[in-house]
């Protein structure tokens, strides 16, 4: 009697594990994935119970249960996150502007995935020209005209093993009408190429090593937005004249000097880039050497180190890139012959 009790609590355990193996599978296919998809597809998970039990002289035995093995199922999971850290800054008629997106496979299986882009999807100010898609084919994170890759639908989709990511970049050109400050919004969508769904959605056979391949808790499809920024800006120059003559007044007469005051104000969003400013010795006057100031600090009349130099004719300084809500001023003099 003890014997058929304990073989029929073998029969049992045979059946629990069999239970327990197919929660755990259960519990790793469907639950919502942390970075890690957890066990490769196509591992096989085997399980043996054993049953002990006592023999009439006293002695001890044991007996296993038949072999339970489960393979693994592909776990069908993606996630896209633009990666820029803010609007990205852009110009309106301004091509190749670039918003930079980063692909990760959140599967635990090798998976390639078709990418895409959607920029009318409304929720912005313009709507920009997407001209091509591009894979950061060496991995450095920055974009490498005529090295990393332009990516075509079907033709070199990306192929990512388990929690690999890719940086992607989208290449826009931006409307002549955008104004500034106004926003234009680029979606890409990244979708598993086994397939996709509702989470829970199989593929029979489809999943690496041979297993079904699953939907997880993405859908296998995801997409995230990002955004370029139109950023103009223009300057406002303006020019002023202060006169001191010989006798302590302000007569503009042979002898009095002429201190002419140079104020860029740039305005708008954006910056203006290689701003230089430049002046000619009106004819009648001298330059005094020497003289020449940006911001008041004096500069020198060589065309050296500094920004600025007298080049015989004329004074020229360079401001470099100038911010918007920025002014710099610039002072010279010359004597009037």
């Amino acid at each position: 009697m003890r014997y058929q009790a304990n073989v029929a609590k073998s029969s049992a355990s045979q059946k629990n594990a069999a239970l327990a193996a197919l929660t755990a599978i259960s519990a790793c296919v469907f639950a919502t994935p942390a970075h890690s998809a957890g066990t490769p597809a196509g591992t096989n998970i085997t399980n043996v119970a054993t049953a002990t039990y006592e023999l009439p002289n006293g002695d001890e035995a044991t007996v296993d249960s038949n072999i339970v093995t489960l393979m693994v199922d592909e776990l069908l999971d993606v996630s896209v996150a633009w990666s820029d850290p803010s609007d990205v800054a852009a110009s309106a008629s301004a091509t190749g502007q670039l918003l930079k997106f980063t692909v990760t496979n959140g599967g635990n299986g090798g998976e390639a995935f078709t990418l895409a882009t959607l920029a009318n999807g409304g929720g912005d100010d313009f709507d920009p020209s997407v001209t091509s898609i591009v894979l950061d084919s060496n991995g450095n994170g920055a974009y490498d005209a005529g090295i990393d890759t332009v990516y075509a639908s079907g033709g070199n989709d990306p192929q990512l093993d388990p929690d690999q990511s890719i940086t992607v970049f989208v290449l826009s050109s931006i409307p002549a009408g955008a104004g500034d400050g106004q926003r234009g919004r680029v979606d890409l969508t990244a979708v598993a190429k086994t397939g996709s769904g509702a989470p829970g959605t199989s593929f029979a056979g489809q999943g690496q090593g041979g297993g079904d391949a699953v939907v997880g808790a993405t859908g296998a499809d995801s997409e995230d937005d990002g955004y370029y920024r139109v950023a103009r800006a223009s300057v406002a120059f303006v020019k002023s004249a202060a006169v001191a003559d010989a006798f302590g007044g302000t007569a503009a007469a042979p002898g009095s000097t002429i201190t002419y005051t140079l104020a860029a104000t740039v305005s708008g969003t954006g910056n203006l880039a290689n701003l230089r400013v430049s002046d000619p010795v009106p004819a009648g006057t001298t330059y005094k050497p020497g003289s020449l100031t940006l911001e008041g600090a004096p500069l020198t009349d060589a065309a050296d180190a500094d920004s600025g130099s007298f080049t015989g004719t004329a004074i020229t300084v360079g401001l470099g890139t100038v911010a918007a809500g920025a002014t710099k001023t610039i002072t010279f003099q010359v004597k009037i012959d």
